[in-house]
């Protein structure tokens, strides 16, 4: 699940915390980053686990409607679509989710409103309503509207956002990107495999973790080295535009290209650039690809870099 896309994004969050505070002990720091990345697969369970913990409270809600003083037809005959979702009833069985929430002991228990909020988000969605007047009454048709409940309702929603950002500063910049890993794995939903449906693991690949932890090293190791060579290549800039982040982001992208021979050169530098769209200036991805192009061409001159 934690993709290299969110290893560098983690990387450059506890560098700059790294650095912000002044920090000594590298051991301390990689311990930051791989608990970093585990909240980030916390996340993903708590999304999961939030579709259950909703239908909880919308069965709660429907059966104190029916026992209330004089319930109306309504009342006492709802629609009970959303509590009989195949999918939902599946994911509640989940060995491997059930097992996670239990050893990481995550729970929604204390966030009775946020549930309730997100409960009416979706009651009062248009998607809900398509779904109780969809006529197809299958297993996928179940799955797929949770799946279009995070596509279209909770990924991006400043009401979700905030909240998650406040429960941990750990998820502050994950939210979309886990989010958009829910959806990948709700599709991936078979019925067929019943409790034993597996969840994307924690790393897309057996070498992504160590990736993590030697691009990290690296960049903090040849730190000196490598912030010397990105301020020789910028003395003709105002100091003003040479912002600490782009600074930063320079730096972990070098460390990538002379530690990582099998990435692409031009890979690393697009997904760089990416990242100095969200956590710089705007006019920081052009700024970062000039000097970086320059740091290249002389770093191949010297015969210290031979890739492309």
């Amino acid at each position: 699940m934690i993709n290299r896309i969110l290893i560098r994004i983690k990387v450059l969050q506890i560098v700059y915390s790294f650095y912000q505070n002044e920090q000594s002990d590298l051991k301390v720091a990689e311990k930051e980053l791989l608990f970093s990345m585990q909240r980030s697969y916390d996340l993903y369970h708590c999304f999961l686990l939030l579709i259950l913990e909703v239908t909880e409270m919308h069965r709660r809600d429907l059966e104190a409607k029916k026992n209330k003083y004089l319930p109306t037809y309504e009342e006492l005959n709802p629609n009970t679509r959303l509590l009989d979702n195949r999918f939902t009833q599946q994911l509640a069985t989940c060995q491997q989710l059930r097992a996670y929430a239990e050893e990481k002991t995550l729970s929604w228990s204390n966030d009775e409103d946020f549930v309730r909020d997100v409960l009416k988000l979706v009651l009062e969605s248009d998607l809900y309503q398509e779904y109780l007047a969809n006529e197809q009454d299958t297993y996928e048709t179940d799955r797929e509207f949770w799946r279009d409940i995070f596509r279209k309702l909770i990924s991006k929603n400043e009401m979700i956002e905030a909240h998650l950002e406040d429960k941990s500063i750990y998820w502050n910049d994950d939210i979309n990107l886990v989010c958009s890993f829910v959806i990948k794995s709700i599709r991936a939903f078979r019925e067929e495999a019943g409790s034993k449906q597996p969840l994307l693991p924690m790393f897309n690949e057996e070498q992504d973790k160590a990736y993590a932890i030697q691009l990290f090293r690296q960049t903090l190791l040849r730190g000196d080295q490598l912030r010397e060579r990105i301020t020789k290549h910028t003395r003709n800039w105002e100091s003003e535009r040479v912002a600490l982040m782009d600074q930063l982001i320079m730096q972990i992208a070098l460390a990538e290209i002379i530690t990582f021979p099998t990435i692409p050169t031009r890979v690393t530098l697009n997904e760089f650039l990416n990242i100095s769209k969200f956590y710089s200036t705007p006019q920081s991805s052009g700024f970062i690809n000039g000097i970086l192009d320059s740091i290249i061409r002389e770093m191949k001159e010297e015969k210290l870099l031979f890739k492309d």
